[in-house]
């Protein structure tokens, strides 16, 4: 008889409120490895917080919250951390961009962090901003760039350490047409290739169109879309 394979992440019977503000309330999911998931519905819905559970960035009031095997709910905060600084890729809705480092040392940090030689992180950095049309922005500090520019260096950090778990939150609210679809290939083509998991909260049919799988949270429980 072969054995089951437990899911990738798995959330069960998940709760979460703000004061007295219930976001999640008795929210189960699982999602396999390498999946390209698409988190739809309404704003304060619960779709970051959603993401936000499964990074590590916020603990659960109650329920499991497991990834990779390890139920995060139990981790003391120094562990969430190296596992985030190791093995996630976050894309924050607000960019959360250090004001004090140029762009090319914001993209830098997560390599930085994990101790990859001085030559290397240059050479990864300066690749993936060229990538994004951002070469020319690489010295410049977050403030001097435009809303659509800083998106894109949150995605370049992100990704640069290739992460096996990705989870962007409207990565592509900023952007025109054009960028906003090399944005998405690019979460796309380095999930794929490392068979990493792609967790989206957006807004966009278009990318929920190009997913895998959708999902919608409503009244506090996570549902596959029709």
């Amino acid at each position: 008889m072969n054995a089951v394979t437990p899911a990738w992440i798995e959330l069960d019977n998940v709760s979460k409120r703000y004061g007295q503000q219930p976001v999640l309330n008795g929210a189960c999911l699982t999602v396999e490895r390498g999946q390209f998931v698409a988190v739809m519905g309404r704003s304060g819905s619960g779709k970051s917080t959603l993401l936000r559970l499964i990074g590590g960035l916020e603990a659960a009031d109650s329920g499991s919250v497991c990834v990779d095997g390890t139920d995060l709910t139990v981790l003391t905060e120094t562990e969430r951390a190296r596992r985030r600084r190791q093995g996630l890729g976050f894309v924050f809705q607000s960019f959360n961009l250090i004001p004090t480092l140029t762009v090319s040392e914001n993209v830098e940090l997560p390599l930085a962090l994990n101790g990859v030689a001085e030559a290397d992180v240059r050479r990864r950095s300066r690749e993936l901003l060229e990538e994004l049309g951002l070469g020319s922005c690489a010295n410049r500090f977050p403030e001097d760039i435009s809303g659509g520019e800083q998106q894109r260096v949150a995605v370049a950090r992100a990704v640069i350490h290739e992460p096996k778990l990705v989870l962007a939150d409207e990565p592509t609210g900023n952007l025109d047409v054009d960028t906003a679809r090399h944005v998405l290939e690019l979460l796309q083509r380095t999930c794929r290739d490392r068979n990493a998991t792609l967790l989206v909260a957006t807004h966009s049919a278009e990318i929920a169109g190009q997913a895998a799988r959708v999902l919608t949270i409503r009244a506090g429980r996570i549902e596959d879309a029709p």
